[in-house]
């Protein structure tokens, strides 16, 4: 609706002219006052006729900058913070002199007598995949973390997967292990492989030595052993392995939703919160918290807590569950994830609902794109940390999402 706008004194003065030239009692003209948007004048605004007799359609509210994204819908100015940017693995906020920083993606032994795990709670991305076809297709974490300069201890170390070096190269992460089969070896040989093995810091911790060694970003001396190991930061400066993203980052890994993403309207959507994993040597499970908001993380029938981390609950905002064939090696159990390539089964998670998804990766480094089953569309995912599980497509049949 346009308002007209007039000036009082105007309307006063035109109203005595017409009384007076038509000598007649009181005329009644309209009103036109407009009391939402009326600019008021000075006592001292000198008019002329033409400002009289001047009628000025004006908007029914003042002017305002454009926020529209063309369409004209308004659209909500990108929060920004001082010192700060999100997280290209979270969407949280963290220190702008990380934003060219990469990440390391650590291999954590998932044995039972390597628990607990120390600095697990710190990552920003947990996967969890079979690293043996033996021992009851025991698996192995993979955890990676952008801000390595402040580990405190993170570990236990173990050994590396083929996989797992491709899995790496979609962050661009330096990736930290002890040793691993001669299978690796063709892919420690790639150009975008940047990895360190073995020698990290020894802690007297009562176990058996494979269940000793952890990151530390500064020197670690052990006093039982009269021996001083070199930090993580020293470690990757002496490698000559650039610190900040080189030449094979394939960018960002995921699409973050720019509010709270709600599963509830989507396709084929179901009840997810309580989650049990075909991992029969520790049973994984997740189990959804709904005060807190997050996926907590369970194994061998017990919650799994980080001392670092005042014994939390390990949790997740977002949960990707992705369907995938291997092939084994040998007898030992060695195997290798088809990683590259695609997939029509996995899942979504988030906030106790899930939605079926898609998985493809188009090489080597290339970054693993999720998405929405029903309408083809890159998923968005919540600002927090993930947990990604690749579960053996001949034992998809038995996930149990409820």
């Amino acid at each position: 609706m346009i308002k007209w706008k007039k000036k009082m004194t105007a309307f006063m003065l035109i109203g005595t002219l017409i009384a007076a030239s038509l000598m007649t009692g009181c005329g009644k003209g309209e009103d036109g006052q407009d009391t939402e948007t009326e600019t008021e004048q000075t006592e001292n605004e000198t008019e002329n006729v033409d400002d009289i007799l001047q009628w000025q359609p004006i908007p029914t509210s003042e002017p305002s900058e454009d926020n529209s994204d063309g369409t004209g819908e308004e659209t909500a100015e990108e929060e920004t913070r001082e010192g700060m940017y999100r997280s290209e693995l979270t969407n949280e906020w963290i220190d702008e002199n990380l934003k060219d920083q990469r990440p390391i993606a650590v291999m954590v032994d998932n044995e039972s007598f390597a628990l607990p795990h120390y600095g697990v709670n710190s990552a920003d991305v947990v996967y969890e995949l079979m690293n043996s076809t033996a021992n009851g297709r025991i698996t192995r974490l993979m955890v990676l973390v952008k801000d390595w300069a402040n580990i405190e201890r993170l570990g236990s170390v173990r050994s590396t997967r083929p996989t797992n070096f491709m899995l790496a190269a979609e962050w661009n992460a330096i990736l930290c292990h002890d040793g691993g089969p001669f299978y690796n070896d063709e892919y420690i040989a790639r150009p975008y492989t940047n990895n360190l093995s073995g020698g990290f810091a020894r802690f007297s911790n009562g176990k058996a030595t494979e269940y000793t060694e952890y990151i530390t970003a500064e020197s670690y001396t052990n006093a039982n052993k009269g021996k001083t190991y070199p930090g993580l930061i020293q470690r990757i400066e002496e490698s000559g392995y650039s610190k900040t993203y080189n030449e094979y980052y394939p960018g960002p890994h995921f699409q973050f939703a720019a509010g709270e993403v709600d599963l509830s309207g989507e396709t084929n959507v179901q009840p997810a919160t309580e989650i049990a994993f075909p991992f029969p040597h520790n049973s994984s499970k997740l189990s959804y918290n709904e005060n807190a908001g997050e996926y907590e993380y369970y194994e061998y029938g017990e919650a799994h807590t980080d001392p670092l981390d005042g014994d939390a609950i390990t949790g997740f905002k977002n949960v990707i569950i992705q369907s995938c064939s291997f092939t084994q090696y040998d007898e030992n159990g060695y195997l290798i994830y088809h990683v590259v390539g695609s997939g029509e089964d996995g899942y979504y998670l988030t906030n106790g609902q899930a939605i079926p998804i898609t998985w493809s990766k188009a090489d080597e480094t290339a970054v693993t794109v999720y998405k929405n089953k029903a309408t083809g569309e890159e998923i968005e995912l919540n600002t927090g940390k993930t947990y990604i599980a690749i579960v053996p497509s001949d034992a998809w049949g038995e996930l149990v999402i409820q």
